[in-house]
């Protein structure tokens, strides 16, 4: 079975997908706001997000 939150993650954090990419996987079903929103937000070390 296909992990999309993982899968999603990681073509984002490589550029592939842009945040309205994300949010469409949000509509299409396979993930939900809230991890849509974890995929996008980033939390640096020191507590700023990017």
């Amino acid at each position: 079975m296909i992990d999309w939150v993982e899968r999603i993650q990681a073509y984002f954090d490589r550029g592939f997908y842009t945040q309205e990419n994300v949010m469409r996987f949000v509509v299409l079903g396979k993930i939900t706001a809230e991890e849509a929103t974890q995929i996008v937000t980033k939390e640096e070390t020191d507590g700023e997000f990017i």
